[in-house]
């Protein structure tokens, strides 16, 4: 099944790694993503007075550009995912502003195109049995806490395609690689996002109540589908090792790099490199339990 793919800013820099999983596994389970030719910045947030049509302008001339290329559009991004998915929706309630938009990008657009998440194409169009079925290398013995945050689930009238307070997507994608899903009350908690950028100590308490409700519930690694939930998650346990008596640190894996290992591809690109909690040992020890 080909469908086209918006990687976005961050999956085509610092989060490539997420990308190469994500380009890798999707092809291993008949997902053909296609990258969407001459793609432009999304404007990594949705708007929240919408006044001003110029805000929605860069996601909407994403919109038509996929128009072009067919009727599905999966991006990996949940960021991505969240401002496409409530512009597409914004141009199909909205006449009066849908003429100004497409007016300001020189286009003809009422909202042909469907905005899905690659984990919800994932789920309903290939299927977490299928996807279990091509799995080489069962991640057993391994209890991974899905962090969901909260691009995928808010607003849910606009973007969820899973239970906004129950979420179940990435448990049993994780169950489907071999491994053993760890339910824990935070799973959907807002990880402080862009205040990082403000005041880091915010998101850190944020992301520790996070990372201490997993590490109780007894994860040994937490599984994101988004970017800047990773990175939060990731980089705030060095400060926390100095804040929290005896904390230990978790490693944050994306969902297509635990997928990648599990359906025996090779992994050298996946970034692992680039997380600050390392994530190779853990890797390393399940792959020599595989052999």
């Amino acid at each position: 099944m080909k469908v086209s793919y918006f990687p976005g800013c961050t999956l085509n820099t610092t989060g490539k790694g997420f990308d190469n999983a994500v380009r890798a596994s999707a092809a291993a389970v008949g997902l053909d993503l296609v990258e969407l030719p001459d793609w432009n910045c999304c404007g990594a947030t949705y708007p929240l007075i919408i006044d001003n049509m110029l805000e929605l302008a860069a996601p909407a001339h994403v919109l038509v550009a996929a128009q072009q290329e067919g009727s599905i559009l999966t991006t990996a991004c949940s960021t991505c995912y969240n401002v496409l998915k409530r512009t597409n929706k914004f141009i199909q309630e909205h006449e009066e502003e849908r003429d100004r938009i497409n007016t300001f990008i020189e286009a003809e657009y009422a909202g042909e195109v469907e905005v899905k998440d690659i984990l919800h194409m994932l789920r309903d169009d290939v299927g977490f049995e299928a996807i279990a079925d091509k799995v080489q290398l069962p991640l057993k013995d391994l209890k991974v806490a899905s962090y969901y945050g909260c691009m995928v689930l808010r607003p849910p009238n606009e973007v969820a395609y899973d239970d906004p307070d129950h979420p179940t997507s990435l448990d049993d994608l994780v169950a489907a690689l071999g491994a053993t899903p760890v339910d824990f009350a935070h799973k959907n908690e807002c990880c402080g996002a862009y205040l990082a950028v403000k005041d880091e100590s915010i998101t850190r308490e944020m992301v520790y109540a996070i990372l201490r409700s997993a590490q109780n519930a007894g994860a040994e690694a937490v599984v994101t589908n988004c970017p800047l939930c990773q990175f939060n998650l990731d980089k705030q346990q060095a400060e926390m090792r100095k804040s929290y008596a005896g904390y230990q640190p978790v490693p944050i894996f994306y969902f297509s790099q635990l997928m990648g290992l599990a359906l025996g591809l090779e992994t050298e690109d996946y970034g692992w490199e680039r997380h600050y909690v390392d994530a190779r040992p853990l890797v390393q020890k399940l792959l020599e339990g595989a052999s």
